[in-house]
């Protein structure tokens, strides 16, 4: 009667965004577009909610594909992907969000996240939640969710753990196949981008997200060596956001059963800045009681384009010195090293960290 009533008149009598997708539906099977056009013009000047932007995203595909709607999809996503931006705050509402909206907050590129990590677990939890039957949880990873991981910027060790896991919520063979092409771009970046076409590498290597911890390269030599070589790289403007009291955390790393994590700041100390960076120990083995670090920081400069040791040191944690490091390793005021193109190479500051675990001498060992 809707419909009619505006054939007639040009006019509808009702606001309500479920009615108006029904006219609208309406509108598509009995081909009146002027109708179209005014109930999509009508959706998108509603206040949007995240109750009204599921049911656009949920409507059928037929709706969804016709063109006069999909200024009304884009609008619904991008509400989603704005108001559940930060995935640490929303994490329990998003838990109760439907699949399409699942899939439009996660294809953002501008989501604010602990790790791409974080992402993998989450959905897989959500997935748990909401797909109660085996067949049907697998069918909707597998085909759905983990598509929207991006593999590449997981940490290796995480990948490790996936590769191994023998569950059945996954299809093995695919996930075994997006690791394999994400290790290749860890390893290889350089070598791959030639060689691919643009929307190939698109695919294997999707952009970063807005992750609140910094992915690191992690080198570890098999025991008996206990050590660890850590590159990190940071951008000038990440570095210009961390004055004057400003932090940047670095993905975890394992080393010796001990679980680190790199972190960069901006130093005030008698009203001088400097650039600190700092090892936090994030948790260690039960039996454990401290830890002893033989520690030295790096940072690759021009005109050699080597890494040039800046500071070395031994650190001792322990229950109460969970965080050590130095507060200046450059040696140099904070505007002059924010200044610095021969350390900030093109725009980035690259950083090693080579550490190594000191074994403690035994109180036992001499004792017959």
């Amino acid at each position: 009667m809707e419909l009619l009533s505006f054939m007639y008149s040009g006019k509808l009598t009702s606001v309500v965004p479920a009615l108006l997708l029904d006219i609208l539906m309406a509108a598509d099977k009995f081909e009146v577009p002027s109708c179209m056009r005014h109930c999509s013009q009508l959706l998108t000047s509603l206040p949007m909610t995240t109750e009204s932007a599921l049911l656009y995203l949920d409507h059928p595909c037929s709706v969804l594909m016709v063109a006069e709607v999909q200024r009304v999809v884009g609008a619904a996503k991008e509400f989603l992907t704005n108001k559940y931006k930060d995935l640490d705050k929303f994490e329990d509402e998003v838990m109760n969000i439907s699949l399409a909206g699942i899939e439009a907050i996660f294809s953002s590129s501008d989501m604010e996240v602990e790790s791409e990590d974080h992402v993998y677990r989450f959905l897989l939890k959500w997935a748990h939640a909401r797909y109660l039957e085996p067949e049907e949880r697998h069918e909707i990873l597998s085909c759905r969710l983990l598509r929207l991981v991006r593999f590449n910027h997981m940490r290796c060790t995480t990948l490790q753990e996936i590769l191994a896991c023998t569950d059945n919520d996954i299809d093995h063979e695919k996930v075994h196949k997006r690791i394999a092409e994400a290790l290749v771009f860890k390893d290889y970046p350089t070598d791959t981008q030639g060689v691919l076409p643009e929307d190939l590498r698109a695919c294997w290597q999707p952009a970063k997200r807005a992750y609140k911890t910094k992915p690191v390269k992690v080198v570890v030599f098999d025991p008996p060596c206990r050590q660890a070589i850590v590159y990190l790289g940071i951008e000038r403007e990440e570095c210009s956001r961390l004055f004057p009291s400003g932090e940047i955390y670095s993905q975890s790393f394992f080393l010796a059963g001990h679980e680190f994590r790199l972190a960069a700041t901006c130093e005030i100390d008698s009203d001088m800045c400097s650039f600190g960076l700092y090892i936090e120990l994030c948790s260690m083995p039960e039996c454990s009681e401290s830890v002893t670090i033989d520690f030295e920081f790096g940072a690759k400069k021009k005109p050699s384009g080597k890494f040039v040791s800046q500071s070395n040191n031994v650190l001792v944690f322990s229950e109460g010195e969970l965080i050590l490091g130095r507060q200046d390793i450059f040696g140099t005021p904070w505007w002059t090293f924010i200044a610095d193109d021969n350390l900030l190479i093109d725009g980035v500051l690259n950083l090693r960290a080579d550490l190594s675990v000191v074994e403690q001498p035994s109180m036992t060992g001499d004792m017959v």
